[in-house]
């Protein structure tokens, strides 16, 4: 198990797939990270050249608050994602250590997926915003700062093609099996009307034998 398996899988259901997970351009996670980083090292740079006891003590709290602050940082980055499953999209956004949301879209209710890649740096690096649009409520879901976008809107095509392609098979399926079921309780019925039907008509051959039979009279 990857890591993004760990931290993704409780979004999905038991009998979901995962995909891939969507996330934006890593620079943007980079850029987010450079402070606390600085801060982090310049902690200890502070005590590698004034090495006292009591500043020891004092970087080690900096040192902790700074690592803890580069943590939240990056789950900010990483944690803000697309998930593409097998049967839609969950789009995962975390706010905070004790908050996090979810937003699901499953590919029947998608009307169509766009990308745009906008200024000089998101062509020369190629990351843009992918969007996609509910039939439901005819809403946009996107996320901005996607690398590759273009490929991303194909992986995204296809995924959605494979799932209606099987759920149209299922659902002739059971469409089938339904019919089936159908034509074979209405066979029973005609067989049950039959067999009630043809019970009478010996009895009523039985009489009419009976009441055309004379007995024969003795000489």
């Amino acid at each position: 198990m990857d890591v993004n398996e760990r931290l993704f899988s409780r979004h999905l259901d038991e009998d979901e797939e995962l995909v891939a997970v969507i996330h934006q351009h890593w620079l943007l996670g980079l850029k987010h990270m450079v402070r606390p980083t600085l801060m982090f090292l310049a902690g200890w740079g502070v005590l590698f050249f004034f090495p006292f006891r009591f500043l020891f003590f004092v970087v080690a709290v900096w040192a902790i608050v700074w690592l803890v602050w580069w943590l939240r940082d990056f789950y900010d980055y990483y944690l803000d994602a697309w998930v593409i499953t097998d049967q839609g999209i969950i789009d995962v956004e975390w706010h905070g250590w004790f908050h996090r949301t979810s937003t699901r879209v499953l590919f029947s209710d998608v009307q169509g997926v766009s990308y745009e890649i906008k200024g000089v740096i998101g062509t020369v690096l190629r990351y843009g915003t992918i969007t996609v649009e509910k039939i439901s409520t005819g809403e946009d879901l996107a996320l901005p700062n996607v690398p590759t976008p273009r490929g991303v809107e194909q992986l995204i095509l296809k995924t959605m093609e494979e799932y209606l392609h099987g759920k149209n098979l299922t659902d002739a399926k059971h469409v089938q099996e339904i019919l089936s079921q159908l034509v074979a309780e209405q066979m029973q019925l005609r067989e049950l009307e039959d067999g009630g039907g043809g019970e009478p008509e010996e009895g009523a051959e039985g009489e009419d034998d009976g009441e055309h039979s004379v007995p024969a009279e003795d000489e």
